[in-house]
């Protein structure tokens, strides 16, 4: 017998079955626990609230920090029959009157609300309201690594969101985010209250993304390159600075390219047309600071590109997610150089962050810069990261184009040794200092000098020796201790190479091509859906740009590319066989079931 929630999934949503562990979460909350769930964009993250909220009576409360997002949740709610709204800037007093009215009166399913308005007076007072009648169903804090001050997208308000527990602990909650180290989830379950929470972590790989870095020559023309396999897509191009932005649109629009600035320094409008002409039109690329994307529900973005480096892997993580969030075939492409490295640190020390977070951000910037250096798959790096095992990939650039590497098991002995020997209570500074044989004060005060690893590196210089210890801690064998500033200890992986049992390979940087430009290479990987449209999909995506012009909405929340395709290949003639369809629940049958069977049956 079919579960009410599977039910739901399938009558309101139009997928037959849930994936991974949504249908356990689902039923946590349900059941009135609270929960903490991990899971990438694009894992369907939504579903796991949207249908408790459906289910339990009264309305879900949604916490979410962007206006973009709750536009489209909403949107794509109201699509498939849900009675849903939001509460945020964007509204005039009477939409927030009308909406609050809706509210009291028990008409809505799932109001989403940013967490500032949240925390008001007025909004607590509705609250108070609507528990006291038993009217609320639950609380989901979306986007949760928010509250990590640490993080890397920390949004002060988050942390005063305790007070839902503090003042409603009836109330079951669910936070959800798509990328949190150990760090930052001892945060969120800390500040957030969840210690009784249910921990839910789906798998952290995207295997639909194909992960590229390529060393910085000439980054615009190696852009031009990168673009030019993806001509016509819509993606995401990420700079360090505004003007770098700026100057970046400016230059693709120079060369053919359709892009579009995004900042915090460009008016309020003029961010919100360009974000709009992106998600509503097809082939637009956003030329951004990471003021832009988390929350964006566009599933076809075909790719992201980084011309500077992550200050993170979480931020590169949650960045490059952003593609392929439909499953289909993307990349996450970057260029980087060491000066992306020295811009990050001077970042850091110039910031009025206390110690302890500068120390922590540093950790963070190094472990970004070791996974670019790393002669390991990109997807075992990345998902070793956060805490994740897995084997190569075979579809990013090491493991289609494997770099040069040499035998760096002597060396990496001699790293080792001299972290074993002080201690394993210094960082790689010092320990060069030592391995190089520098009679620095520090070096001299401990009398680490007469030590036998004193000096027996002095053939390597500082910035190789500094490649040597980032790609040990890429490669799990050494760990920076975060209580001890930053201090290197050996993991139990380390053993066998110190005692000379296993061999160790280690990335040679290759020589910079003088004189010409850098040989880029940009493979793509194979998509499930055709390169180009059969007709009968151009008729249907046609029928769906109107559909979309009308209402004012995204194609994408009329119906996904996929559905498309879906229908194109089951070529339903019944209203019972659209409802086949994945994507494509009761109510969008409803709404659009006799025009879709007309162009079907117009095709044949």
């Amino acid at each position: 017998m079919i579960s009410p929630a599977a039910e739901i999934l399938r009558r309101v949503f139009g997928y037959p079955a849930f994936r991974g562990e949504q249908a356990a979460i689902v039923d946590q909350i349900v059941g009135g626990g609270d929960a903490l769930v991990l899971m990438p964009t694009g894992g369907g993250k939504s579903l796991c609230y949207q249908i408790p909220a459906l289910l339990r009576p009264g309305v879900g409360v949604v916490v979410s920090p962007l206006i973009a997002l709750m536009q489209d949740q909403v949107d794509a709610l109201r699509q498939v029959g849900v009675q849903a709204a939001y509460l945020n800037s964007s509204l005039d007093f009477r939409a927030v009157v009308d909406t609050e009215r809706r509210l009291q009166a028990g008409e809505l399913d799932l109001i989403y609300v940013a967490p500032e308005r949240l925390l008001t007076d007025r909004f607590i007072g509705l609250l108070e309201q609507l528990i006291a009648r038993d009217q609320v169903s639950l609380f989901a804090i979306d986007e949760a690594h928010c509250v990590s001050q640490w993080g890397h997208d920390f949004r002060p308000e988050y942390i005063q969101l305790s007070q839902l527990h503090e003042r409603f602990p009836g109330i079951p909650r669910i936070a959800l985010t798509a990328t949190a180290d150990q760090l930052t989830r001892q945060e969120i379950v800390s500040r957030l209250s969840l210690e009784d929470a249910r921990l839910f972590v789906a798998s952290f790989d995207r295997p639909n993304i194909r992960y590229t870095i390529v060393e910085r020559d000439n980054p615009r023309r190696q852009l031009l390159a990168f673009l030019g396999v993806h001509g016509g897509a819509a993606g995401i191009v990420y700079c360090l600075s505004r003007r770098k932005v700026d100057e970046t649109a400016a230059w693709l629009n120079a060369q053919g390219v359709t892009a579009l600035p995004y900042h915090a320094g460009l008016a309020a409008a003029d961010r919100q047309r360009h974000q709009q002409r992106f998600l509503r039109e097809d082939g637009v690329v956003m030329v951004a600071t990471i003021a832009f994307g988390m929350g964006i529900d566009k599933p076809d973005v075909r790719f992201v590109a980084h011309l500077d480096l992550p200050r993170s892997l979480e931020a590169y993580y949650q960045e490059t997610g952003r593609a392929g969030r439909d499953g289909e075939a993307s990349e996450a492409w970057m260029t980087y150089g060491l000066n992306d490295v020295v811009i990050h640190r001077q970042m850091i020390e110039d910031s009025a962050a206390p110690v302890e977070q500068k120390r922590v951000e540093r950790q963070k910037l190094d472990s970004m810069l070791a996974y670019c250096e790393s002669a390991r798959c990109r997807r075992v790096v990345l998902l070793n990261y956060f805490g994740e095992a897995t084997t190569p990939c075979g579809n990013c650039d090491v493991c289609l184009d494997p770099p040069v590497v040499w035998d760096g098991t002597v060396v990496a002995q001699k790293a080792l040794s001299a972290a074993l020997r002080t201690g394993q209570r210094f960082g790689a500074g010092h320990l060069i200092d030592i391995l190089r044989g520098k009679t620095t004060d520090k070096v001299l005060q401990f009398g680490h000098d007469r030590l036998p690893t004193f000096g027996v590196g002095a053939d390597m210089d500082d910035t190789g020796w500094r490649s040597v210890f980032r790609q040990l801690l890429a490669g799990g064998l050494l760990e920076a201790d975060a209580a001890a500033w930053g201090a290197l200890k050996l993991t139990d992986a380390a053993r066998p190479v110190l005692k000379g049992e296993s061999r160790l390979q280690l990335r040679r940087q290759p020589a910079r091509p003088q004189g010409r430009l850098a040989r880029t290479k940009t493979a793509t990987t194979r998509s499930s859906l055709p390169t180009n449209d059969p007709p009968l999909v151009a008729t249907l995506r046609q029928w769906r740009s109107e559909k979309a012009r009308e209402q004012g909405v995204p194609a994408y929340v009329i119906l996904h590319d996929r559905t498309l395709y879906e229908i194109a290949e089951l070529l339903p003639n019944s209203r019972q066989a659209l409802l086949s369809v994945p994507g494509i629940g009761l109510a969008k049958a409803e709404r659009y079931g006799e025009e879709l069977l007309a162009i079907v049956a117009g095709s044949a």
